[in-house]
């Protein structure tokens, strides 16, 4: 019970040590002092509440708000002192808007805890007692045996103890933890490998010896130790032994494992951390204008107070002859009636923060997040993926990037291989119809015959056939069976699978010059070198990683000699060579660099038997170990991975992506700047960057590179420094490498960043992941503090992401991590272009005009309340009816201004891709400046001042309107106010709305008729449930009037007049860019939606729910078709960015 509290409370139980013992079968020592640990259960909880927590907790996060919880203080005032509003009016609102927030967040958590049980109530099976027995996912605990059949996901992390095959093996794919779909091998250890039935398996005595979880999915250290016949065993354990929850059994009929990790301890659960919040800079306008107009609150109810009391200075109007005081009040204390007076003028003016500008804010963004999901310009036909949005807050935030960090591989380029060149022994070769022709010759062999290959050539071809992780799937092996059988007819059944493209590449590169990898069964991996078979015992892989930069792997030859042979990049390799044409293949390199190719040079090295019984004994002794393992396994590689002989080296090509340059030009003139940052060597980025426009030819290359010390990097970077004030050269651009900017981010920011700033491309190369990072956060927080966005498609991109004001992953190669770590996901770069200058633009224009008019229209409703208190002797009586206001933002102004954010368009998108410029019109959050601020605040003080003094002049003398000659009171008074002031801000609005539908007409329209058919029933009525009916007749009575008709009319146009001739005015004198192209598209005559629903043929689901929303907002003509011309500016002939020709612009 106590355990499940503190569950509850969210306590999780401290764990004893840094390591964690597992018994299999949960055979504990019946011997000795043995206190057992405490495991998390299997359950997976996803969900933020529970049925207990649900109402506290969601409250209070509600109230963590400002405006909930000034809102929720102005409440109680309410109920604890005499104030002359009802506390209904605040508390409706409220209700209202917490009721609508927790029934969001309630439902979108009862689907996290439907999922939960769906996921906890799953069909397990689990060895007890000697058989097996199903259970639920849920009822798992550590030391548990689990068997998974094929295509099964495995329920917990389990350490693969055996599988169907002999030598206890298993594929799997992380396509649900990584998104990497290629096939991955793990394996069991010899000693649990034969335990392939429940029996044997009963009868397994071993212990586990592990880390505590941990987040990172390729990091597992343990050991397992193995009792046999009373000798204890012990095998090192790696994550290729570790079995990872969410995973999937592939082309295994079964395996067993044991669970180490479970539940919210398993490494998936562990990587469900929540990122941290991104705030927009919207958001943070709109809290500033929250305390300006808070500011204004308290001004206004501390001056009504003082008013008050110095108007009761005089007796006549302390104590009336017709309200006199009782014994009480005069006897009260002046402090304690000051402060009640105080705090009824605050709740008498509180309407003038606008609680309900958060709500409308999140359901525009809601909401408005959909449209980039449903545009089909973002669209990708052959992955068929579209647009994602992993978060609604940054909408806006699009529309204000001023920094794009990018990476090279895959989000620039394909991140599909294809092999050019290679340079063996000193001598630069070619692929010519399959087969090695050195450079400068032709294939002038014939077809049939096998080509003869040196020993440097056939050796060099071997170690790239061996040296990789490469998997191999055949269309027809379905489970255990010798992968060797399918070698005869292998062309047409088998298919490479490799985490790393390049690896893939360069392995059926080698097959089609001869020597083909046929596959690897345990231990043993076969080749076939022009027909003749080959087997190689594989005896240890030294795995990949950035710091080594390399990967190694050491086989027994068939002739019983241990080889290393091993691939990375050149400055990885070519230090830790002795023998072989290095200089001649250090500059093959390069030429391949120059190139645009990404290079990798292969070496090799013998082992004598003295030299190998070392190297198995040090692996031996740090991959056992608990402690420091990953140091220790550094230090090992180092010491194997010396005294190389230089093989050669490999080129391949990783082609751009489609309309890269156009989008990097694109954004360019939108007065964005655009840094690559890529691990890729210096000529290979140079080369890509050239050809992708990043750097122009005119451009001057400035560069910081190989930088060996602090004093040399400084004295580089004022030699840049004086040299760009220097050059007249337009633009210039700078290359930096990874060391260089170790040194340059360590003592001289400034000074880099005052260089960088002055460039207009900068090219980061060689850097690690999580100094792209460090780049993008100096960027982020320089004294400027531009907004930065980051787009990347791998693993490596994901700090980078993370760090970004907004993070955009690419649906790549590379597996699924950025993209689920990123803010939003598209599946390729070009569609950047339409993400910022369309999406970005339409985003920001309409939650800042929201925003703007949400103050506006609360300023005029606040504002003749105060000013009618200069009227009633600072009585504190209300101007308006409780109804009206509560309702006012609810109701009656709520709609208009909704839709508006959702589909207002100031230009139309074809314009806005074709200009990229106007961009430009909304950087540095221009529509939210105070300047224009200011005018919005000012302008609802002017239109208030008109709506008071104008009804006032109309009423004030004479307020016989009626021709009976009834006279009017104060709720009539009110209620004139009130309607023009409803018309007013609804029209206002409908004057700042650019781009109409029916939409549109019908909430603008709708909301002013709503408002006079409620107020005749509201007033025209007798409710029998409300307390006092001021109200009853009063809006008859003043419709009934030809004066208040009068004067409506009147009020209205004084109050919209100027705003026109100011319109005008500036449009026709002083017009923005914006208004330029405004005036552009009326005279061509663009009137149709930038989207695919004219599309005729070729629609997908996506595109007819595009077309029908479209169609519903009277958008687009259904009958029309779309056109692309060659003669069309900027992207022609390509659905990703669409443009209309004039024909057809007419018909849309």
């Amino acid at each position: 019970m106590l355990r499940w509290i503190r569950q509850q409370l969210g306590f999780d139980p401290p764990h004893q040590s840094d390591t964690r013992t597992v018994y299999i079968a949960n055979r504990f020592p019946q011997h000795g002092h043995y206190t057992p640990q405490r495991f998390a259960d299997n359950r997976i909880i996803s969900s933020k509440y529970t049925i207990w927590n649900f109402i506290p907790k969601n409250l209070f996060e509600q109230f963590r708000r400002i405006a909930n919880f000034y809102f929720l203080i102005i409440f109680l005032v309410q109920l604890m002192i005499d104030t002359p509003t009802s506390p209904v009016t605040s508390g409706l609102p409220l209700f209202f808007v917490i009721t609508v927030t927790a029934i969001k967040q309630g439902y979108e958590d009862w689907l996290r805890h439907k999922a939960d049980n769906e996921v906890n109530g799953a069909p397990v099976f689990v060895v007890r007692s000697g058989s097996l027995v199903q259970t639920r996912s849920k009822n798992i605990r550590v030391g548990d045996i689990v068997r998974v059949a094929k295509d099964e996901t495995f329920p917990a992390d389990l350490i693969l103890l055996s599988s169907d095959r002999a030598e206890g093996t298993c594929h799997i794919t992380t396509a649900s933890l990584d998104g990497e779909t290629n096939l991955k091998t793990h394996y069991a250890v010899p000693e649990t490998a034969v335990s392939q039935s429940v029996s044997r398996l009963e009868a397994l005595q071993a212990v586990v010896e592990c880390q505590q979880p941990e987040a990172d999915l390729y990091r597992f250290v343990g050991r397992i130790t193995v009792t046999q016949q009373g000798e204890e065993i012990v095998r090192p354990l790696g994550p290729e032994n570790l079995l990872l929850r969410g995973a999937r059994l592939k082309n295994t009929k079964e395996i067993f494992g044991v669970a180490v990790y479970t539940g919210m301890e398993s490494k998936m659960a562990l990587n469900y951390k929540c990122k941290s919040q991104k705030r927009s800079a919207v958001e943070k306008s709109m809290n500033t204008f929250l305390i300006i107009y808070l500011g204004i609150l308290l001004f206004e109810a501390i001056l009504s107070t003082i008013l008050k009391y110095a108007w009761q200075a005089e007796n006549e109007w302390d104590e009336p002859f017709y309200n006199q005081k009782t014994e009480q009040e005069r006897n009260s204390s002046k402090i304690l009636k000051f402060i009640s007076d105080f705090l009824a003028f605050l709740v008498l003016y509180n309407f003038i923060i606008p609680i309900s500008l958060y709500v409308t804010v999140e359901m525009q963004k809601f909401l408005g997040s959909f449209f980039i999901g449903l545009d089909l310009d973002l669209y990708h036909e052959e992955s068929d993926q579209r647009a994602q949005v992993n978060t609604s807050d940054l909408n806006e935030e699009l529309g204000q990037v001023e920094y794009v960090f990018t990476d090279k591989t895959g989000t620039l380029t394909e991140n599909e291989m294809q092999f050019r060149e290679c340079s063996i022994n000193g001598i630069k070769y070619q692929e010519i119809n399959g087969k090695l022709v050195p450079e400068g010759m032709t294939d002038d062999t014939p077809d049939s015959s096998a080509p003869r290959l040196s020993r440097e050539e056939e050796l060099f071809l071997k170690a790239v056939s061996l040296c990789h992780t490469v998997q191999i799937s055949y269309d027809q092996a379905d489970g255990p069976g010798d992968p060797f059988s399918h070698a005869n007819g292998f062309t047409t059944q088998m298919e490479y699978y490799a985490s790393s493209p390049d690896e893939k590449a360069l392995v059926e590169a080698t097959k089609r010059m001869g020597v083909t990898f046929t596959g690897s069964n345990g231990e043993i991996m076969e080749i076939k070198t022009f027909g003749r078979s080959e087997k190689y015992k594989l005896l240890h892989v030294l795995e990949f990683d950035p710091n080594r930069r390399r990967m190694s792997v050491i086989l027994q030859t068939p002739s019983g000699e241990k080889i290393l042979f091993t691939k990375g990049a050149e400055s990885a390799i070519l230090p830790y060579t002795t023998r072989g044409e290095i200089e001649k293949t250090r500059l093959h390199v390069d030429e391949f660099a120059l190139k645009g190719l990404r290079t990798l040079v292969v070496a090799y090295r013998l082992f004598s038997a003295e030299e190998y019984k070392e190297v198995e004994q040090r692996l031996h002794e740090a991959r056992t170990a608990l402690q420091q393992r990953e140091e220790r396994l550094a230090e090992v590689f180092s010491f194997i991975e010396k005294d190389l002989e230089l093989l050669g080296a490999t080129g391949v090509e990783d082609k751009l992506q489609d309309k890269v340059q156009e989008t990097i030009e694109a954004l360019r003139l939108a007065g964005i700047k655009v840094w690559v940052l890529t691990g890729d060597k210096h000529e290979t980025a140079v080369s890509v960057s050239l050809s992708c426009g990043h750097f122009h030819r005119t451009m001057n290359i400035l560069e910081l590179v190989q930088q060996k010390s602090d004093h040399e990097c400084a004295e580089q970077l004022r030699r840049l420094s004086r040299r760009i004030k220097e050059d007249h050269v337009i633009q210039h651009g700078l290359v930096v490498d990874g060391a260089s900017l170790s040194l340059a981010l360590r003592e001289h920011e400034k000074l880099f960043m005052e260089v960088c700033k002055n460039c207009s491309a900068v090219l980061c190369c060689r850097m690690a992941p999580l100094q792209k990072a460090k780049v993008v956060r100096l960027l982020k927080t320089s004294p400027e503090k531009p907004i930065t966005l980051a787009i990347g498609d791998g693993a490596n991109d994901v700090s980078m992401i993370q760090e970004a004001h907004v993070g955009i992953g690419i649906m790549g190669k590379e597996g699924r991590q950025a993209v689920r770590n990123s803010d939003y996901a598209i599946a390729r770069f070009k569609f950047l272009a339409k993400l910022l200058l369309v999406h970005g633009h339409f985003y920001y224009i309409r939650i800042a005009t929201l925003v703007q008019y949400f103050f506006y229209k609360n300023v005029c409703f606040i504002t003749p309340q105060f000013l009618y208190q200069f009227f009633c002797l600072f009585s504190q009586q209300t101007l308006y009816d409780s109804v009206y206001l509560t309702l006012y933002n609810i109701c009656f102004t709520s709609l208009p201004i909704l839709v508006y954010s959702l589909f207002e368009q100031l230009v139309h998108p074809h314009v806005l891709q074709s200009k990229p410029a106007l961009y430009r019109d909304i950087s540095k959050n221009s529509l939210l400046s105070f300047k224009t601020f200011l005018y919005w605040t000012i302008l609802g003080f002017c239109h208030a001042f008109i709506f008071f003094f104008g009804s006032y002049i109309l009423m004030g003398e004479d307020t016989t309107l009626m021709g009976n000659g009834q006279m009017f009171g104060n709720w009539t008074f009110g209620t004139l106010v009130f309607t023009v002031m409803v018309i007013t801000v609804t029209l206002k609005l409908a004057l700042e709305t650019h781009f109409w539908t029916w939409i549109n007409h019908f909430v603008t329209w709708g909301s002013i008729a709503f408002y006079f058919i409620f107020s005749l029933f509201y007033g025209g009525i007798i409710w029998p449930f409300l307390h006092t009916q001021d109200m009853y007749f009063v809006f008859v009575q003043l419709l009934s009037s030809g004066s208040a008709w009068f004067a409506i009319i009147i009020i209205v146009i004084t109050c919209l007049f100027p705003d026109v001739i100011k319109k005008v005015f500036y449009r026709h004198m002083q017009p923005t860019s914006t208004q330029k192209s405004q005036f552009i598209e009326a005279s061509t005559g663009i009137s149709c939606m930038d989207s695919l629903c004219c599309y005729s043929e070729g629609r997908s689901g996506c595109s007819r729910l595009a077309g029908l929303l479209e169609r519903l907002m009277g958008r687009c003509d259904p009958r029309a078709a779309r056109s692309w011309t060659d003669s069309d500016p900027f992207y022609s002939n390509d659905r990703s960015v669409l443009t209309l020709s004039p024909v057809e612009a007419t018909h849309c």
